[in-house]
């Protein structure tokens, strides 16, 4: 091809999908729009709908990995063997010509007497059954014959390779501690191995630093500081170049905020999120550090060729990659992984692999659930194109080359399940369904498209992407248009002037509302039914039933990022399981990380920058609940916070600290969010007093953030309510919140969203995804019954559209907004409040009183589980707890709702 015809196609390669996700060629897309009332799931003909506004239709084949999450990947040397690894308790070893699995093969463990045990087959290994995660970091040796698998809790795996490719554990080397304040248990993370094979380099991506093992004995030689979070390490003529996920160390005079476990990161000052992305560059020889190279937010996966001097670093924060010429150690370009530099944010590149030629690049776009892929000019790198974009499946996380087969293997980090989990033993209930916590991760394997092929396959992402959706979000608004409830269009006039949007703690649909006949309910799956959450079903009856809703969220570590920021950065998809550096929903301790968070902000952030008021009850806020004559004394228990509410007494001080400094100025510091020892009755109290402070005042703000939490119970803990006492408090002060702003001076102009920021791993016949949600409104359909698919970002659009908020990132702007919800004629009839009909201090009896055997241990497990924290119970666990308390022992609890919970981690 002459060079004039190669730029002329790939210019209108690259321009045909820039066009296409600007919405401009997206007619296939328009007519291609499923119904709006499907269902999330898996649908015929290999097509699955996620609940974050994208549908997946990967190419190629596909290889389900159920329970996994897979998010490293490794070929061997001779292309006989694909590995795979990330939240597993097995290394899984697949077939790359046929895409099967040929072995699943334990996790060796610590052999601290030998540590240089020969490595046979007859070798007996200790193995480690507790479950591991790798950010990344699986690596074959040259020869074959050995494989390194990082595990964040605290090891090295190390795996023997025979000859008929039989891959066998040999031993786990333990690293140093990392000594971090709130951890001791070093994480690591990217491997690099010398050209000789005897020295192993590991990020320790708590500690800060870049490890030298010995391939010998696993000791470590030498360690070298480099940036916060170490992510991915290469080797390049003796130096090696190590991404740093949180950018340089911050230096004394630097803003910071925290970064997990006690650590720091550099934030910028107005969102207070980490605020740069880094290359460190070690010399092996010498021992130092010749350059620390800074490249976009949240540098992670690396990639080198033969073929030319340049390191390419994916940048996941900004959706761009920096092109290091290694020659010079110095930052030569930056190419972006969409088509135009202004895009919303959402590509999130995390990991690439060159081809053999160095002319091909492709790397994993998470956020898109695509390969991008890239002409790479090696003579003038700033010209590197974006030439297409291959869809794969649910959040790409690791990406190989097969040069010998002339394919592509992406891992997908996140998926939906197929089919329900079938139930066995005992008498079968009516019931099947699913939790969020039935991981189903998958690899896609492809042949490499020709160029020709990419317009269509680019289109079929665009189409994935919902880029038509995207491209209204950006529309402006009309001159001359009447207010309406819900604008057509974002800054077009609103009938609605003050938005208050409730945060609930983790509910499934089926659990609460299952037994409405009008919905799309399992009545065999409800728990908390009309007669322990009268308002929650009042609502629904008196404004909108909503059983096509979701949660974005799996758990409130990503449930409260979706629910504030409506979005999921890669750090936070490459942390489950253990959450090793923070579990960051932003409500306690090591509950707050400036890395999880998305660039774009907050909902907050959006508000502030447009002069929205806006006020901000408990979310993102850290609980400081203590006696007033013992401030450094116990917590508080449930029974002296709520006589210190009943009885308007002061010897219980009611405190919260902002996990993100943006919220101080906005939130009161005597609102507690996450503390299931305040009844949520306090924090109704607390919104509704302030409602009669803003009424004599004549104004409230535009936008309030309320977080209502207590819906997620504590078990059947002794000393503390019953689960139903639970559902009962938050389903009152939900009520009485929404009566309170419905007799309020606002209400004519006002409406109330409400949902849950996760479903817990709860259980439900449609998607463990599916949960309640609320809008109340004078606008709001009166006995409606809408089945239009919503989600958390939905919510999140349908403010920003009241408010004229523009969207944050590609998931807000491809979400629907809730038209199918209001009207523009007003009816402004209050709503009214029902009163509890279970006791709000209904308490869990003592153990020593129950006689039934399963609920008394049932009482001595929720009395070792941690409720302080955030999602510290196992979820499962707690789930199993409140069916029986609630159903009793002899209905069985459907053994296919069993899940993978959160493992806590507190060394």
């Amino acid at each position: 091809m002459s060079s004039i015809r190669r730029v002329s196609t790939l210019f209108w390669l690259h321009t045909s999908f820039a066009l296409l996700c600007a919405g401009l060629l997206c007619q296939a897309s328009v007519a291609a729009e499923p119904p709006a009332d499907e269902t999330v799931g898996p649908k015929p003909e290999g097509r699955t709908v996620t609940p974050v506004n994208q549908v997946l239709t990967p190419l190629g084949q596909q290889l389900d990995l159920p329970g996994l999450r897979p998010q490293a990947l490794a070929l061997s040397p001779n292309g006989g063997i694909l590995v795979t690894a990330g939240k597993t308790n097995q290394l899984i070893v697949v077939d790359p010509t046929d895409l099967t699995i040929r072995d699943r093969v334990a996790l060796p463990g610590a052999i601290p007497e030998n540590r240089s045990q020969p490595e046979t087959k007859q070798a007996v290994v200790p193995t480690d059954t507790r479950g591991q995660l790798s950010y990344t970091g699986l690596l074959f040796n040259s020869a074959g014959d050995r494989l390194y698998m990082s595990d964040v809790n605290g090891s090295i795996k190390v795996f023997s390779i025979y000859a008929d490719d039989k891959v066998a554990p040999a031993m786990a080397w333990k690293l140093p501690a990392a000594n971090a304040p709130r951890r001791s248990a070093e994480i690591p993370s990217g491997l690099a191995l010398s050209a000789d094979g005897k020295r192993l380099y590991v990020c320790g991506n708590l500690s800060n630093q870049l490890l030298e093992l010995d391939t010998e004995t696993g000791d470590v030689l030498r360690t070298f500081a480099v940036g916060v979070a170490p992510f991915d390490v290469v080797l390049v003529n003796n130096k090696a170049y190590v991404s740093n996920w949180g950018g340089r160390r911050p230096a004394e005079g630097d803003l910071t905020g925290p970064a997990g476990r006690g650590t720091v990161v550099r934030v910028d000052p107005v969102k207070h999120i980490a605020s740069e992305g880094s290359v460190s560059v070690i010399d092996l020889k010498s021992g130092q550090a010749v350059a620390e190279v800074l490249t976009g937010l949240h540098a992670s996966g690396l990639a080198t060729s033969p073929k030319h001097p340049y390191l390419v670093c994916c940048n996941a924060a900004s959706d761009h990659l920096s092109v290091i010429d290694t020659r010079t150690n110095a930052k030569v370009a930056t190419v972006w992984a969409k088509p135009n530099a202004a895009d919303l944010l959402g590509a999130a590149p995390n990991a690439a692999a060159f081809d053999p030629s160095g002319k091909r690049l492709y790397v994993a776009n998470g956020s898109q659930n695509a390969i991008a892929v890239f002409d790479f000019e090696d003579d003038e790198p700033e010209e590197t194109k974006l030439l297409g974009m291959i869809p794969v499946g649910w959040y790409p996380g690791a990406v190989v080359v097969d040069s010998t087969r002339n394919k592509i293997v992406a891992a997908n980090i996140k998926g939906l399940p197929k089919q329900p989990k079938p139930y066995s033993g005992g008498a079968e209930p009516d019931a099947e369904g699913y939790n969020t916590h039935h991981y189903f991760g998958s690899l896609t394997q492809f042949d490499i498209p020709a160029d020709e092929q990419l317009p269509a396959l680019s289109e079929r992402v665009s189409r994935n992407l919902r880029a038509p959706r995207i491209a209204n979000a950006l529309l402006p608004p009309r001159a001359d248009q009447p207010a309406r409830a819900i604008p057509e269009r974002i800054g077009e006039p609103s009938l609605i002037k003050h938005v208050v949007y409730i945060i609930k703690e983790n509910r499934t649909y089926d659990q609460v509302m299952g037994s409405v006949a009008r919905g799309n309910g399992d009545p065999s799956l409800c728990i908390f039914g009309p007669e322990i959450t009268p308002n929650h079903h009042k609502l629904a009856d008196e404004f909108v039933l909503l059983d096509n809703t979701y949660c974005c969220g799996i758990l409130s570590a990503d449930g409260h990022q979706w629910s504030t920021t409506a979005y999921s950065t890669d750090y936070m998809e490459k942390s489950f399981a253990g959450f090793p550096r923070s579990y960051p929903d932003g409500m306690g301790v090591d509950e707050n990380d400036a890395l999880a968070y998305a660039p774009s902000g907050f909902l907050w952030d959006n508000a502030i920058a447009r002069k929205v008021s806006i006020r901000n009850y408990g979310e993102f806020m850290g609980p400081s609940v203590h006696y007033r004559d013992q401030p450094n004394g116990g917590t508080p228990n449930f029974m002296a916070c709520y006589l210190a509410w009943k009885n308007n007494t002061d010897n219980v001080v009611f405190r919260s600290w902002p996990s993100v400094e943006s919220l101080r100025p906005i939130s009161p510091l005597d609102y507690v969010g996450w503390e299931m020892s305040v009844p949520d009755q306090y924090r109704a109290d607390f919104v509704l007093r302030e409602l009669a402070e803003f009424e004599k005042k004549g104004e409230y703000p535009q936008l309030v953030i309320i977080c209502l939490p207590n819906d997620h119970t504590s078990g059947t803990s002794p000393g503390c309510p019953t689960p139903a006492a639970c559902m009962a408090d938050n389903d009152l002060a939900f009520g009485r919140i929404v009566e309170g702003l419905s007799h309020s001076k606002f209400w004519n102009d006002m409406a109330v969203f409400a949902i849950e920021d996760d479903p817990q791993a709860g259980w439900d016949h449609v998607s463990g995804y599916r949960t309640i949600a609320y809008c109340a409104s004078p606008y709001a359909k009166r006995g409606a019954h809408v089945s239009t698919q919503y989600n958390t970002t939905c919510v999140i659009r349908t403010i920003e559209q009241i408010l004229g908020l523009p969207p944050m990132n590609q998931f807000d702007a491809s979400a629907t907004p809730m038209f199918d919800c209001f009207v523009d004629e007003p009816n402004t009839k209050p709503y009214t409040a029902e009163p509890a009909l279970v006791p709000l201090d209904q308490m869990n009896p003592d153990p020593k009183a129950i006689n039934d055997p399963v609920l008394k241990e049932d009482a001595l497990v929720s009395a070792s589980l941690n409720f302080r924290e955030v999602d510290r119970a196992p979820e499962d666990v707690l789930n199993q707890i409140l069916w029986r308390a609630m159903r009793g022992t002899s209905d069985p609890y459907p053994t296919w709702a069993v899940g993978e919970d959160v493992e806590d981690d507190d060394d």
